[in-house]
């Protein structure tokens, strides 16, 4: 069938693919480097405590086959070197059949890593990744020109990404109607990096421009990914210059980079790399299992469609289980004061008023008001955001923190790899405290006087000092924010 391939977007294909390939390998990297911690067998929600008490149709994946830490990092270390082979084209030089196969591993194996994640990964860009890997598994090899179909289901999980964050904006936190959100945003971000400093400190009427290009980008814009090309391409580019832009100010994990290569299969590539090599036509099996994916896709998306014209909207919710077809969005509310943890020790074991207390230090989010934020991006520093949501409202951290906490106090080694610095490497504390701190940038005079980048004031008690045994209190997740399903 003639119009089932669209032979000038073999390049389109072959960055998209190259280019998911990358970030599966950070997510791979990230879950092997930190699972340990978070949801092994000793760690702060294990696995096997999740398995006990869910079904296997609420959550399928390899787990529920077997699960051990050993089986995990073998899960998670062969979907890095899997991504890897597809990084280097390795999808190029097998039949198609075997290509689409090889797709295929990726998304099976972070799919079941996903389903056991807990709320470590209830974030919108774990289905995003999932959404993208499975369209993925469709888009072909060398031995067909890349398939319409799978390009414009690409183009609609874009559009749905856009529009979607452009919507919950719109609808939720009347600052981005004043145009006023990124008066804060820059500041009070889950994690700022090394450049949000001088972000936030724009003046107001470039933050102003700011919102009004992004509600243009995800709101108009994405219309376009619709018209015939160029058009569509300018449509892509202008929100892969919105994403670097996003890129720069903060750290969204791989977010941004997921919406950009998404963006990167819409430029018809063509245009600059010239007319397309001699492709073969595609077999019909093939033919058949794309038109049939096709239709379970837009099957799929009547509840996320419907979701996106909805006045009771819902961000990065999956609507199956295998997070085929989603809904996304992002800061539908924006905070106006950024609130810290800072988690502290001691050594003395008995407390008095004069005890000194030592801060743990952590990679990516704000503790010593004179370290620099650092970019970590795309990596994901899962710890970090969850302590972001723990400062909005102690009901985020009642699952883990009192784990975590009990972990500090035993000097467990996988938590404390988490970390930034150990401050008792010679033995573990006697006492742990955890207190909230009101956080803000400093201006340039401050900066200039002080060395540093923020000044923080003491605001409350989050926890107050404990010692080993340390009361472990589960209990249910409050609402989803920002950024998570």
């Amino acid at each position: 069938m003639e119009w089932f391939t669209a032979d000038g977007y073999w390049l389109s294909r072959l960055i998209f693919q190259r280019s998911l390939a990358a970030v599966y390998l950070v997510a791979f990297v990230a879950a092997a480097l930190q699972f340990r911690a978070l949801i092994g067998s000793r760690g702060m929600l294990p696995v096997p405590d999740l398995l006990s008490r869910t079904s296997w149709r609420a959550a399928p994946g390899l787990f529920r086959l077997h699960y051990s830490d050993r089986f995990f990092a073998l899960v998670a270390w062969t979907g890095a070197a899997v991504s890897l082979a597809l990084l280097a084209g390795a999808d190029a030089h097998v039949p198609l059949g075997a290509a689409m196969a090889l797709w295929a591993v990726p998304w099976v194996l972070y799919l079941s890593i996903v389903q056991v994640g807990q709320v470590w990964y209830g974030f919108g860009w774990e289905s995003l990744l999932l959404e993208t890997g499975f369209l993925a598994v469709f888009l072909g090899n060398g031995d067909t020109a890349a398939p319409v179909l799978v390009l414009w289901l690409l183009r609609w999980l874009l559009f749905r990404v856009e529009f979607g964050a452009g919507l919950i904006k719109i609808r939720g936190d009347e600052c981005w109607r004043r145009l006023t959100c990124l008066d804060f945003h820059h500041e009070t971000q889950p994690m700022p990096g090394p450049l949000s400093w001088f972000f936030h400190r724009l003046p107001k009427p470039a933050h102003r421009m700011e919102v009004a290009a992004n509600h243009l980008t995800q709101l108009v814009v994405p219309f376009l990914l619709f018209t015939p090309q160029p058009v569509a391409s300018f449509a892509a580019g202008l929100m892969v210059v919105t994403q670097l832009w996003l890129v720069l100010s903060g750290n969204f994990a791989w977010l941004n980079w997921l919406t950009v290569v998404l963006a990167l299969a819409a430029i018809d590539w063509s245009l600059i790399a010239g007319p397309a090599p001699a492709q073969p036509g595609s077999p019909l099996w093939y033919e058949v299992v794309v038109i049939a994916v096709t239709v379970l896709v837009l099957a799929l998306s009547y509840r996320p469609a419907r979701n996106l014209v909805s006045r009771r909207q819902v961000m990065n919710r999956s609507f199956d289980p295998l997070h085929l077809v989603n809904t996304y969005g992002a800061f539908g509310s924006i905070s106006r004061m950024r609130l810290e943890v800072v988690v502290e020790g001691t050594g003395e074991a008995v407390i008095h008023e004069g005890t000194r207390w030592i801060e743990y230090g952590f990679r990516g989010k704000p503790g010593d008001p004179r370290r620099l934020p650092r970019q970590f991006a795309p990596y994901h520093l899962r710890l970090d955001w969850l302590m972001w949501f723990a400062a909005l409202s102690p009901a985020y951290a009642r699952p883990w923190f009192g784990p975590f906490v009990e972990r500090l106090l035993r000097n467990d080694r996988d938590t404390l790899r988490l970390l930034r610095h150990n401050p008792f490497p010679d033995g573990p504390p006697a006492h742990i405290r955890a207190r909230v701190f009101h956080y803000r940038y400093t201006d340039w005079r401050e900066l200039r006087a002080t060395g540093c980048w923020w000044d923080r004031t003491y605001v409350r008690d989050f926890m107050r000092p404990v010692a080993r045994p340390v009361p472990l209190r589960p209990g249910p997740t409050p609402e989803k924010g920002d950024g998570r399903r």
